[in-house]
């Protein structure tokens, strides 16, 4: 250290020489020339194939959520889901492409090869303007709380699929139990503890490998009954009431968006450079999934009508074989998929206590925190079982979030002194997705809070008062 201050003052001293200053500058313009190429310095030891990260996006943005879709077309209307639908998926498509592209930039200027999404969010305001700069670990910090209560909400939704399932199969082979969407709850919960005990990644790949199988099983059985004896299109509404539009683009939101995942598969691949460029991996993948999207949308609320579930397995007969086997093995899927989401989730909250952590203590901690997580998914679950609502209140409040307003507020900070495009149509561009994010956010937010309270409250706790569940919020507010 004292070495580096010595160089440091003798340096210091020369710029004091005129001619040292024109060798600096001209040393310094010849250092700047030379652009610092982040794909050049990823030293991977097993990166994927352009081929094989499509692979992955596709498997990231398409699983339990498509299952919600037709749920979402009813608050829309065929017409109205239809067109909302590729609107969302253009924007979460283009919420991505500024993610990666702001995050290949900040890259360059912090001159390392590869950034997370909390840490892109962090250096774009690092390396923006000078009176953000000082903002930067805080957004960081900001944007992995974030990420960790999405994914730790996600699981409640988890909890609610599987006992829903659980309840629609048993109350048809074991009438005489009836058991209440809570009790599953409850008796779901030591296995769901017991496996998110799980550390490793590597041994959850044979779970994860398992539920892929599985899905398409799923799929195929509840695309069967979908296209079955369809009635007319005529015989659904084209578009809906607007007062349900929120629950529609918030169902959509959190089906669709794959945003935590987007990074960690740019940072894996062999070529990054096709994750935007041709043959993009981005946009492969985006319009692969916004068709059977739109697709599932569309046909499962033409099959199913306003009778539609939050997930359409929910939907399908329940005196055939395969149509309850079909919702057993979805039930099983996401079980195996939940100590994926807990994983993610833990990592972060490790990451946040490691420097408060004792080592002698680590295990304990784990364990500990584990449990808790999956009690605290456990008993949110239990206390609002309504999927629909649950998926859209999820969608509206997190994944609006990290999947709209982060990405557009960081390339707004990171371009604000640089580019903002002919007539400053980035920023305008940014401001209108900003606005629909935050109106996905409250108003879906709000119309879940009051269906959740029509269903669980006002009948119990109303029955000849005036008041009214939208009341409620609104002294709530």
């Amino acid at each position: 250290m004292d070495k580096e201050v010595t160089n440091f003052n003798s340096t210091a001293d020369l710029t004091s020489n005129p001619g040292f200053q024109s060798t600096l500058s001209i040393a310094n313009d010849e250092k700047n020339d030379k652009t610092y190429n982040p794909f050049e310095h990823r030293q991977l030891q097993h990166p994927n194939s352009t081929i094989g990260s499509i692979l992955h996006l596709l498997k990231a943005c398409i699983g339990s959520g498509i299952l919600a879709m037709p749920a979402a077309f009813k608050n829309a209307g065929l017409l109205a889901g239809t067109i909302g639908t590729l609107l969302a998926g253009y924007l979460c498509t283009h919420t991505v492409a500024i993610l990666v592209t702001t995050s290949q930039q900040v890259c360059v200027d912090a001159k390392v090869p590869s950034m997370s999404f909390a840490e892109t969010c962090g250096a774009a305001f690092t390396y923006g303007p000078k009176k953000l700069r000082s903002w930067g670990n805080f957004i960081r910090a900001l944007v992995d709380f974030s990420m960790m209560l999405t994914y730790a909400s996600t699981l409640c939704v988890y909890v609610v699929f599987i006992a829903s399932t659980f309840k629609e199969v048993l109350d048809v082979l074991q009438p005489e139990w009836k058991l209440s969407v809570q009790m599953y709850c409850i008796i779901i919960c030591i296995p769901l503890v017991l496996i998110c005990q799980i550390r490793n990644l590597k041994y959850l790949v044979p779970f994860s490998a398992l539920a892929n199988v599985l899905v398409v099983i799923v799929f195929s059985i509840t695309m069967y009954y979908m296209f079955s004896d369809l009635p007319p299109v005529t015989d659904r509404e084209m578009v809906a009431s607007v007062s349900t539009w929120p629950l529609f683009f918030s169902t959509v939101v959190f089906a669709m968006e794959g945003i935590g995942v987007v990074m960690p598969v740019e940072n894996e691949m062999k070529k990054p450079q096709h994750f935007l460029r041709c043959p993009s991996v981005l946009y492969i993948s985006m319009s692969v999934v916004i068709s059977l999207f739109t697709v599932f949308g569309f046909f499962g609320y033409v099959q199913f009508g306003d009778d539609v579930k939050g997930s359409i397995t929910l939907n399908l007969p329940n005196n055939d074989i395969f149509a309850q086997a079909a919702k057993l093995l979805m039930a099983v899927v996401i079980y195996f998929t939940y100590p994926l989401q807990c994983y993610v989730a833990m990592e972060i909250i490790t990451r946040m206590l490691k420097k408060y952590q004792p080592n002698k203590f680590d295990n304990v901690i784990q364990v500990s925190i584990r449990t808790f997580i999956v009690l605290l998914s456990v008993g949110v679950a239990a206390a609002f079982p309504n999927l629909e609502l649950v998926i859209s209140f999820v969608g509206a409040i997190f994944f609006s979030t990290l999947g709209f307003l982060f990405p557009v507020i960081v390339e707004t900070v990171y371009r604000w002194d640089r580019d903002t495009g002919r007539f400053n149509y980035i920023i305008y561009k940014n401001i209108v997705i900003g606005v629909f994010s935050i109106f996905v956010l409250v108003s879906g937010a709000y119309v879940s809070v009051v269906g959740i309270i029509d269903e669980f409250f006002v009948e119990h706790l109303i029955e000849n008062d005036n008041l009214t569940s939208t009341s409620i919020v609104n002294m709530l507010i």
